[in-house]
């Protein structure tokens, strides 16, 4: 029986994680408005956070033996998904850009289908229903497609799909310690952003002019990330499905009040529709299969 400090644990480290998440697209501008693109930055705070990580998780990391093709996935699909986030949050609407990769419950009923042969209840095609349409309102406009309609929500969304591979996949690894699988997260994020870097080209001399407020943005954001993720794991193993959904949503809540106050952006009424049908299914998505 669980005491009751890992009772109050589980959802403060799930509540930790979507702060994170719904405040971190702040600084992340900060660098991109100093010169430091999306790219770069993804990189060099994803360095940052791979030495602790190392520094604890690397023993464990080298004997991990099994599994590792699986791990390689996640580690390229999660890479995407941040990359494809910081990206996205840095061109975009915040808040479209969230409930877009918010899709994600939509794309796991899929993938969980292909790759895991889970069957669905009656809540799995709730879930695509309240997603389809949710997506509908808030993106189809004057009769046209219900499609992304810049670089930012193209982001958004392909950011949605690659978490939700990313953790059906990484529903084949339970047994892999939680160390193991977040450093094969972070050299995923590393490994990724690492080609737009070298596209992009002038990265070392970007870095060389750095000041010492940027460094300090970079390490901090970095820090952060590793907190994010150990939380978010943390939480997830000892909480409910169902519970944990409904504490991640809050990351929607910081995102759409640090939006108002930091970026002055504010929500229309068919985006508010359409986001109160995609949360709606994100409620819903705990529950899409039988053994939940």
């Amino acid at each position: 029986m669980p005491m009751p400090s890992q009772n109050l644990l589980a959802p403060l480290g799930l509540l930790t994680a979507a702060t994170v998440w719904g405040i971190v697209w702040y600084p992340y501008r900060l660098l991109e408005e100093a010169g430091i693109s999306g790219s770069l930055a993804s990189l060099i705070t994803y360095l940052v956070a791979l030495v602790p990580v190392l520094v604890f998780c690397g023993r464990d990391f080298l004997r991990q033996r099994t599994d590792r093709g699986w791990l390689v996935l996640v580690a390229l699909t999660t890479g995407w998904t941040n990359l494809a986030y910081v990206l996205a949050v840095i061109n975009g609407e915040i808040m479209r850009v969230l409930l877009l990769f918010y899709l994600a419950p939509l794309w796991t009923v899929f993938f969980a289908r292909l790759i895991l042969h889970e069957r669905i209840n009656g809540f799995g095609y709730l879930v695509m229903g309240l997603s389809l349409a949710g997506a509908y309102v808030m993106l189809a406009r004057n009769g046209g497609l219900p499609l992304p309609t810049n670089f930012a929500e193209w982001m958004g969304l392909s950011a949605g799909v690659a978490f939700a591979l990313a953790n059906v996949l990484s529903r084949r690894m339970r047994e892999v310690a939680t160390g193991v699988r977040s450093l094969w997260v972070f050299l995923g994020v590393v490994a990724i952003a690492a080609f737009p870097v070298g596209a992009e080209g002038g990265a070392i001399d970007v870095v060389a002019g750095l000041g010492f407020a940027h460094w300090l943005i970079l390490i901090g954001v970095g820090l952060l990330l590793v907190l994010a993720t150990f939380a978010v794991q943390y939480g997830l193993a000892h909480t409910r499905a169902n519970q944990a959904i409904v504490i991640l949503l809050s990351e929607l809540v910081v995102a759409a009040i640090a939006s108002r106050l930091l970026a002055q952006e504010v929500m229309d009424t068919r985006e508010w529709l359409g986001g109160a049908l995609i949360v709606a299914a994100s409620l819903f998505s705990g529950r899409i299969h039988k053994h939940d």
